[in-house]
């Protein structure tokens, strides 16, 4: 076997001086620092990194070498019978969990407006094996118990409620009621089911809303810190020790086709963590539930999307998250086929079996780059969460409008940098292709309760989501 160690010293040391002597040849009469580069938020991106010596102390994702990550299907086509066949056959095909929409409408999720409905979808699925996640807006505090009659009080159910009113407040820009009224409803429900599903997720504290209106890192982590923070002080309120409540809240994050910022965010995510529980006087490690992101895909050669989708699963694994949920290639266009499922499925069973990029806890430690970004990213969120604690909390934050000027600002900045290259779009883009085979189906809406709680609505700037390739693509 080769001795690695003899064969590096035949090199003579580099120090990073010699590497900077390097690159100062090639740029003639520019200074270095002419390379120094900013993320839209304004964080540094240096030409030039050294080694670290030691990696930031946060909590790291439990090491399992067999299944480092659970691969989440998302289930959202509106029929219940074909989202029952979607969900198994993900189950079935590597996938190990699930997360399901409901829209009683149909449109952007499963028609589904009770327990029955629910049950028809879950159909087959053992809930002590297969977890269920839900996605249900500000029908959560029902929909968790339907769910929760799905899993006949078994305590061993691997459910997560997902309860997230502040992310449909801040997308739809108003709420069926005062705000405030369905963080109690949903904090009371909570409470409840808690009791029956020991190890149940009851809340989902999600910065996603930020990234998909075009948000950066920082502030998506801002947003998921303080809704974190809402949400430990209304179970709190009902009756959650404090220690429960942050334990059994999920984070749920981004993932992008830049890895090395999906990475850091996961990893600035773990250390923000720490801190917020620490200053709440309790340990609790968190779990982090990575969803690809909308924002980047791409409607004209969507082909190119699968190349976004991994690099995201790559950031999303590598970055120590514990659920990864990757949408399909063709989301930008319509629902997806089984073949794009498939894709989904087996682009994060090959970087687990076959890269093996769970079989080290946290490969981006000791990296200059990874670290120094880690805690740039880190420290902007910081204090941006700071700020959103300032006004009041999150609701008061998204009420005054501080969100959405923020999100407003990185869009600006975005946008000033120039045109963005988006391969197959902007930059190689392939003219007369023949079109993707996408799912079509005609939504048959059901009804449901209302989700309309007493008093006068809740109102802020909506984070509307945008698609970055979409302007590009109406232009063509």
């Amino acid at each position: 076997m080769t001795d690695l160690t003899a064969l590096a010293a035949a090199f003579p040391a580099v120090t990073a001086a010699d590497w900077r002597a390097l690159v100062e040849k090639t740029l003639k009469d520019a200074s270095f620092d002419s390379l120094t580069r900013t993320t839209a938020e304004g964080l540094p991106i240096a030409p030039l990194y050294e080694g670290a010596d030691r990696s930031p102390a946060f909590p790291l994702r439990p090491f399992d070498a067999e299944r480092p990550w659970d691969i989440r299907g998302r289930i959202t086509h509106p029929d219940p019978v074909r989202a029952n066949a979607d969900l198994m056959r993900d189950l079935e095909g590597g996938a190990a969990s699930a997360l399901v929409r409901l829209d009683p409408t149909g449109a952007t999720g499963v028609a589904v407006g009770s327990a029955e409905g629910l049950a028809q979808v879950l159909d087959g699925v053992m809930l002590e094996l297969a977890p269920v996640a839900l996605d249900a807006g500000f029908l959560g505090p029902k929909a968790a118990d339907w769910l929760a009659s799905a899993a006949k009080g078994s305590p061993a159910a691997k459910l997560f409620f997902h309860l997230d009113p502040l992310s449909a407040f801040a997308e739809a820009g108003e709420s069926p009621g005062p705000i405030e009224s369905h963080l109690v409803s949903a904090a009371t429900v909570a409470r409840r089911l808690a009791e029956s599903y020991p190890d149940a997720g009851l809340f989902l504290a999600s910065g996603r809303v930020v990234h998909e209106a075009g948000g950066g890192e920082a502030g998506e982590l801002a947003f998921a810190m303080a809704a974190a923070v809402a949400y430990a002080k209304a179970l709190v309120r009902a009756g959650l020790p404090m220690q429960d409540a942050f334990a059994r809240t999920v984070l749920g994050l981004s993932a992008d086709a830049d890895y090395f910022a999906t990475l850091a965010k996961l990893r600035a995510a773990r250390l923000l963590w720490a801190r917020v529980t620490a200053a709440c006087g309790v340990t609790a490690a968190p779990r982090v539930e990575a969803l690809s992101s909308h924002r980047m895909l791409a409607a004209r050669d969507p082909w190119t999307n699968m190349l976004r989708l991994t690099a995201a699963a790559v950031g999303a694994s590598i970055g120590g998250a514990d659920s990864i949920v990757l949408g399909s290639f063709t989301d930008a266009l319509g629902l997806p086929t089984a073949f794009a499922r498939r894709q989904s499925r087996n682009a994060q069973l090959v970087l687990m079996e076959e890269a093996h990029l769970g079989r080290v806890t946290d490969p981006g430690a000791g990296s200059g780059y990874v670290e120094a970004l880690t805690d740039e990213i880190a420290r902007a969120a910081w204090a941006a969460f700071q700020a959103i604690e300032a006004r009041g909390g999150l609701i008061a934050a998204l009420a005054d409008g501080q969100v959405a000027a923020e999100i407003a600002r990185v869009r600006e900045a975005r946008l000033a940098a120039g045109p963005l290259k988006i391969v197959g779009v902007t930059a190689f883009p392939q003219p007369g292709q023949a079109p993707v085979e996408v799912e079509r189906a005609t939504p048959r809406a059901v009804e449901t309760p209302s989700p309309r709680l007493p008093g006068p609505d809740g109102h802020c700037p909506a984070l509307e989501p945008i698609r970055l390739a979409e302007p590009y693509e109406v232009a063509a």
